[in-house]
């Protein structure tokens, strides 16, 4: 959070420190929140008391609209009017299902159903005088069911289906002689089921009922002629909710000891700017939607100061004594949050220029600060914008996150959320979606006589939170604690480095005068030069060299790749370009002298462009097969002229790129084998370097882990995506079985090719940065392959920047590795997070390299995975945007905060148990007594010129090109 929004933030919380504003500071709170281990998913479990619940609501699942004397209500009429092409005659048959959705509740383990009254199934035409006993009974006989599997019933009032009768002869909730009329029903049901039920909703979500069946006429009964008549309506709703919670207060609750309140839709929102005005732009945003009835039950009995400010006359007011009948009637704080509940039914008008957020656990920190820390109940939640069956990833996942954040807003906020429901038990008819979206946690087959109900791969997941009371803290969840060995590759990677192809030093031919008696400045002498010196290059008068020499990390290994195209322009080895072949000499040189093994690759895959000399690009690239073998040449002369000097080699950086054909992978494939053979039978003798491919590996799980139909999908994209290229090195020498089997038209290896390929490898090098979800269903608004047959996809819990930050996914991979190919070297060549560059105080980057590096920590001492190194991936953001562990301004080198973080953790040799004896590590070797080692020194020569009786003394001054360094902690 910037200084301006903390400052703004404390200005709004000094003027008002009583509520109602006091939600105000929600936002600077969680502003002020570490980044990113607030957002790490937390390892909890639920009070032991928590509701757990699932919900419906009678006119979406009952059906029987006409059935054992109901009467019609204002949604049977409103769906036979207009456009409208569906109803809710049926809906999912729930009257005819007790035994099925009893079923079903009892598989998912809930402790509470809230369920909804039909009052014109009660009572046919509104009153009491048209009783109907056979409606009555089906309720009674309903949460008579709900005892038996021990399940307590949450049983709302009314839920949008007011009796037709009422609407036609009163004008429903528009007249006052609703509250009345309400109060009686509420009786009657109180008296009716009152012993058995604990928990009464007496309206659900008003906010609806009022803007949207009086105003907008979106829902019923679809009135939309006057704009002041949805706030009449929400008068008349909060006096009747009123109403019956003080008759259940005085003649029920001494007996029945249950509690009362109205449900309460929201939005979250959050500020478009860092500014005051936003803020409160929020916070009224909220009062119009969730305040609107909140704040006169849960504050001062009167609507929000600021929809008085903007609706003036138009918001009906109180009497004093309607104050204290409204104010503190609600027992519980009784929440609906969702997409579907709000703003998707409106125009943006209500969100005052701000931007609508889905976030549960602020609103629940929100509600808690305005309104004096109730006890909160969510009692419908759910997010579903598409049309599945049975596999529904991408809601189960949502599940996961609002509960995920409902459990932080306990432990961490100190929210007292007394229980979550999951909405909703069945598909239904979707109000005005009429059938368009599947809501419910088991599937309904609506095209079936008994409306058969299937559970949907979230209903399997709800069950398992339930069943664990949320997400208990295992094993592999933990830190682990303890050191690699003494031989660890600690190393930082980089795209490329920068060359330099004129030497710096001693090239400046202009003369200076020495400034000395005032400021010590140099001045440029115009039309004079130095005489040129005749003396041959060294490695030192390259300044960059030793510029990148120095930005080192306290690694012992950096790993960066060379330029085909730039080291041999024409394609033919016999004319190499020496200027740059010298400098890259030069630069392995000095890493060696600085104690850094140097790890070079020889070609390195980007999207941008082939990086392969321009007469083999414009002639095929790397389908052209003299190709493989331009390569296998290439390699030798970097083997030649380098290999003094490095013993790490990478031919191929990331090959197996989606957008690299098969056909060029086979081509890259006998290319690695050949430049792998040449090394091993030309230059390993006398070298003894290691030479392999370094492959890109993210990590692929199954997005239903309780399922196997998603196994088979992952380890599918694991073949194509890694196994393609792995498998013909370090495995059969042919492509991955599976592989073949799927898509025939693979390329085919000869025997001579496939004895070429195969073994040729010294290690197993992975570049890894995230984990990505597949799973064999179809859904909407996901990366679909058609090809695969899969489907992409993220957990939303997880941190994303802007791929996914999933520490696990390094230590699966790595396993995967050692499953498939025994106890190979492994190096991981490149792990790193993409984060704004101007974050010095980069977080996020602590963050991810503690954990991976944790998570690499866990293979090698509790897997058993031989893992050999790890490297940083970026060095400095000037090559590699927005990776780096360097930052730049200018001329300005900036140390970041991750640096220092890897550099600790380099230094104790990965994370050592408190107390225990220090590793005992042979002393590195020193570099050899006669390089010369660059350092940070002027050289200072003095030229003397003689002119006119006066003597002039000018200073010649070379000297290394220093950058400033700034760390950030």
């Amino acid at each position: 959070m910037s200084g301006l929004f903390a400052l703004l933030t404390f200005l709004a919380l000094s003027s008002s420190d009583a509520k109602p504003h006091a939600g105000l500071k929600t936002w600077g709170r969680f502003s002020k929140l570490p980044y990113p281990g607030d957002k790490a998913f937390l390892y909890d479990t639920f009070p032991s008391d928590f509701m757990w619940a699932v919900g419906t609501a009678a006119y979406q699942v009952e059906g029987a609209f006409e059935k054992d004397g109901k009467g019609l209500s204002i949604w049977d009429t409103f769906t036979r009017g207009g456009n409208r092409m569906a109803t809710g005659d049926v809906g999912s048959d729930s009257y005819h299902n007790i035994h099925a959705d009893i079923r079903a509740i009892r598989q998912l383990g809930v402790t509470h159903y809230r369920f909804s009254l039909s009052w014109s199934r009660i009572f046919p035409n509104g009153t009491r005088g048209s009783y109907n006993e056979i409606g009555t009974n089906y309720y009674r006989t309903l949460i008579k069911r709900l005892k038996e599997i021990r399940v307590q019933p949450v049983v709302t009032l009314y839920h949008w289906d007011l009796p037709e009768h009422l609407q036609q002869s009163l004008g429903g909730w528009s007249n006052p002689e609703m509250v009345e009329i309400f109060k009686d029903y509420s009786d009657f049901c109180f008296h009716a089921f009152g012993n058995d039920v604990k928990y009464w909703i007496t309206i659900d979500n008003p906010f609806v009922v009022a803007q949207h069946g009086y105003g907008t006429g979106v829902v019923a009964p679809g009135i939309k002629n006057d704009p002041d008549l949805p706030f009449r309506v929400g008068h008349n709703l909060l006096k009747a909710h009123a109403a019956a919670w003080h008759l259940y207060n005085r003649r029920y609750r001494p007996r029945q000891q249950g509690k009362l309140s109205m449900a309460l839709a929201s939005h979250w929102i959050k500020p478009r700017r860092t500014r005051l005005e936003s803020l409160r732009e929020c916070q009224c945003s909220l009062d119009h939607v969730l305040g609107w009835f909140a704040r006169p039950l849960f504050a001062d009995g009167d609507y929000p100061p600021c929809m008085r400010e903007r609706l003036g006359s138009r918001l009906p007011s109180f009497t004093q004594e309607e104050r204290e009948q409204v104010r503190g009637t609600a027992d519980f704080f009784a929440l609906s949050h969702g997409a579907t509940l709000s703003f998707q039914l409106i125009n943006d008008s209500l969100k005052f220029g701000q931007l609508e957020d889905l976030d549960l656990r602020m609103l629940l920190y929100w509600i808690n600060a305005e309104y004096d820390k109730p006890p909160i109940f969510v009692v419908q939640n759910r997010y579903v914008l598409g049309n599945t069956k049975t596999e529904d990833p991408k809601h189960m996942y949502y599940l996961k996150r609002f509960i995920a954040e409902a459990l932080k807003s306990i432990i961490i906020d100190r929210v007292n959320v007394i229980g979550y429901t999951a909405w909703s038990l069945t598909d239904g008819f979707e109000w005005h979606r009429e059938y368009g979206i599947r809501r419910g946690l088991y599937y309904v087959d609506f095209n079936t006589p008994d409306m058969k109900r299937e559970p949907k791969t979230s209903a399997t997941f709800y069950r398992n939170v339930i069943h664990k009371n949320g997400f208990p803290e295992l094993p592999e969840n933990r830190p682990a604690q303890g050191m690699f060995p003494c031989d660890f590759a600690w190393g930082v990677s980089a795209n490329s480095i920068q060359v330099e192809t004129t030497p710096t030093q001693f090239a400046d031919p202009n003369v200076y005068l020495w400034n000395i008696s005032n400021n010590g400045e140099l001045i440029k002498l115009e039309g004079l030069s130095a005489p040129p010196l005749h003396r041959a290059t060294h490695c030192a008068d390259y300044a960059t060299i030793r510029q990148q020499v120095s930005l080192q990390v306290g690694v012992n290994h950096f790993h960066f790749s060379l330029n085909w195209s730039a080291l041999v322009p024409t394609g033919d080895v016999a004319y190499p370009n020496t200027t740059l072949l010298g400098y890259y000499r030069c630069f392995t040189r000095q890493l060696v002298q600085a104690n850094v093994t140097p790890v070079v690759t020889l070609w390195h895959h980007t999207r941008q462009r082939s990086n392969l000399p321009t007469p083999l690009d414009t002639a095929n690239g790397w389908l052209n097969s003299k190709t493989p073998k331009a390569f296998a040449d290439y390699a030798r002369l970097c083997y030649r002229e380098m290999g003094a000097h490095v013993k790490m080699w990478i031919t191929l950086n990331e090959p197996n790129d989606e957008m690299v054909s098969y056909q060029e992978g086979h081509q890259m494939l006998l290319a690695h084998a050949l430049a792998w053979r040449a090394y091993d039978q030309e230059f390993r003798q006398t070298q003894r370097g290691q030479v392999s491919l370094a492959l890109h590996m993210d990590w692929v799980e199954p997005a239903f882990s309780f399922s196997r139909e998603d196994v088979e999908p992952a380890k599918r994209v694991l073949d194509f995506c890694v196994g393609w290229l792995a498998e013909p090195i370090f495995g059969s020498g042919d492509y991955p079985v599976g592989m073949r089997s799927w898509l025939r038209q693979l390329p085919v290896f000869n025997e001579e090719h496939r004895q070429l390929v195969r073994g040729t490898y010294d290690f197993f090098a992975m570049s890894h940065f995230s984990t990505k979800l597949v799973t064999h269903a179809k859904e909407d608004s996901y990366t679909y392959t058609e090809m695969l047959e899969v489907q992409h996809m993220i957990d939303t819990t997880w941190i994303m920047s802007p791929r996914p930050v999933v520490p696990w996914g390094l230590r699966k991979a790595l396993n995967w590795v050692k499953q498939h190919y025994s106890d190979v070297p492994i190096y991981v060549m490149a792990n790193g997070v993409q984060e704004d560059p101007a974050r010095f105080k980069d977080s996020l980057r602590v963050y991810y390299l503690y954990n991976y590096i944790n998570e690499a920590l866990k293979a090698f001492t509790l897997d058993g995975v031989n893992l050999k190194g790890y490297f940083a991936y970026a060095l400095n953001d000037q090559r590699d945007p927005g990776f780096g562990l360097y930052g730049q301004v200018h001329e300005e080198v900036i140390v970041k905060a991750s640096l220092s973080n890897y550099r600790n953790i380099i230094q104790h040799n990965g994370f050592p148990i408190p107390g225990a004896s220090p590793q005992q590590c042979p002393a590195p070797p020193q570099p050899c007594p006669g390089c010369h080692i660059l350092i940070r020194r002027p050289v200072v020569g003095f030229l003397t010129l003689v002119g006119s009786g006066v003597l002039i003394t000018l200073g010649l001054i070379i000297y290394y090109t220093t950058k400033r360094h700034r760390e950030y902690y």
